[in-house]
């Protein structure tokens, strides 16, 4: 009988080890975990960009982030030309016409001064108000545009210089009424003290205000019709992404119409038009503010002053009855003076005449034109009365109530008078009219950015969901 075979051993197990090794991590990216973030992100879209998921992902975000930035930058662009065309009409312009009637004030209260004068030692009351009105009208003026203007400035100097030797002009008329008024002939040459002073400083520095100002109108003009370049580039690659997107999904589905990119498209392309129709209407309704209101009020701005000057320099020939001559010693100051200031006035209205476009600003123009004629006429009989020696009577020709240059003189400011209150209708309607035309731009840009952005991510997310 034979032996049952017996099992094999069952082998050892194998020894283990005292320490379990653990597998090496990953050295870590240079520049420590943001820089790995940033290396996983730039991993996870080349990833993307490999799959047509992924690249509709990434052109929704492109499309919603172009169109969230347009909204953006139209919104900012367009404020800034609105605040501009409200800064002509509300500041830049009312400023610029405030210092010319502050030159106009000051220039009128020379004339006034030098009226009452001739009249005697009894001044008019009429005359001596006029006088009181015009200083206390441009120290207004002054206060109010220094309210609004920075002290540093051209025109903080001007304003500040206007403010402190005003007082010294109306201490000379004061004092040259008071000898006239006791018959003492130091009454003439302290009116000529104070005439120089307003003509060599005064209303020079008037005249610089009025620049300054004017320069800062040009400035919000130009601000205004500046073209918003930023937000139409911005529109227009707007648009050219959305055609190529557009393109794009049709080359690969064959489908004319992705709907939310037809919207999105849609909503760039009315903000775009809205956006140029606004500022070349803008544009063009500043240009005819500029062009065929504003040159006329600066144009009859220098008619009025050249009429003040030529009033107040045929006022002072007959206070100074030959005492001040010019340079060359030839000829009296006053009288040359008042022929040049004629001689300005002249061309004046002929410009003003060729900027008058309709016959409300043309007609008081001309009634001005004419009656600068007569003007002329009756001056000519004041120095034919003066150098015949009736002194008495050229007087009479020069402040009469009737058939004398005042009266010509008067008339010739109420013509310029109106004839600048219409081209200041003009032009306010003309700069506000600019102004309308950014109304609701601001917001309505930003509103059709944003449900562009959204139409074009849902019709990305329309395409999305054919892979899912």
């Amino acid at each position: 009988m034979g032996t049952a075979p017996q099992p094999a051993p069952a082998p050892a197990p194998a020894p283990v080890p005292a320490h379990t090794p653990v597998p090496a991590q990953p050295p870590a990216p240079p520049g420590g975990p943001a820089a790995g973030t940033r290396a996983e992100i730039v991993r996870r879209l080349r990833t993307a960009a490999t799959t047509e998921p992924g690249r509709l992902q990434i052109i929704g975000a492109v499309l919603a982030a172009l169109l969230v930035v347009f909204g953006a930058v139209t919104a900012l662009e367009v404020s800034d030309r609105e605040a501009a065309a409200d800064d002509v009409v509300g500041r830049s312009q009312p400023l610029s016409r405030d210092a010319a009637s502050v030159y106009r004030s000051l220039a009128d209260a020379n004339t006034a001064a030098s009226t009452g004068f001739l009249s005697g030692a009894e001044e008019p009351r009429e005359v001596k108000e006029r006088y009181e009105k015009d200083i206390a009208r441009a120290s207004r003026l002054l206060v109010t545009a220094a309210t609004h203007t920075d002290a540093d400035s051209e025109s903080g100097r001007q304003i500040a210089h206007l403010n402190e030797h005003l007082p010294r002009y109306t201490g000379y008329i004061e004092t040259a009424r008071a000898n006239n008024r006791l018959g003492h002939p130091l009454g003439g040459a302290y009116l000529r003290f104070a005439s120089d002073l307003m003509t060599e400083d005064l209303l020079p520095a008037a005249r610089k205000l009025h620049l300054a100002e004017s320069s800062r109108l040009r400035a919000d003009y130009d601000d205004a019709r500046f073209w918003p370049l930023a937000s139409v580039a911005t529109g227009v690659a707007a648009l050219a992404f959305l055609g190529w997107a557009q393109r794009r999904n049709y080359r690969r589905t064959h489908r004319v119409f992705n709907r939310g990119l037809l919207a999105a498209t849609v909503a760039a392309g009315l903000v775009t038009v809205w956006l140029v129709g606004a500022q070349a209407l803008a544009g063009a309704r500043l240009d005819d503010a500029e062009m065929h209101a504003q040159r006329s009020l600066d144009v009859l701005s220098e008619a009025r002053i050249q009429a003040l000057q030529a009033r107040a320099s045929e006022n002072l020939t007959l206070v100074a009855r030959g005492a001040v001559l010019t340079d060359d010693g030839r000829s009296d100051k006053y009288a040359v003076e008042y022929a040049q200031a004629m001689e300005r006035l002249g061309t004046s209205l002929d410009s003003a005449l060729r900027h008058a476009d309709d016959t409300a600003g043309r007609e008081p123009v001309e009634k001005a034109a004419g009656t600068v004629s007569t003007w002329r006429t009756r001056h000519a009989g004041v120095t034919r009365a003066d150098q015949g020696g009736d002194y008495d009577g050229a007087v009479e020709r020069v402040i009469g109530a009737e058939g004398s240059t005042n009266e010509s003189f008067d008339a010739l400011d109420t013509a310029l008078a109106e004839a600048l209150e219409h081209e200041q209708q003009e032009f306010t309607a003309s700069a506000k009219a600019a102004g309308s035309a950014f109304t609701g731009l601001a917001a309505g840009a930003a509103l059709l950015a944003v449900l562009g952005a959204v139409a074009a991510v849902l019709g990305i997310n329309r395409r999305l969901s054919e892979y899912r």
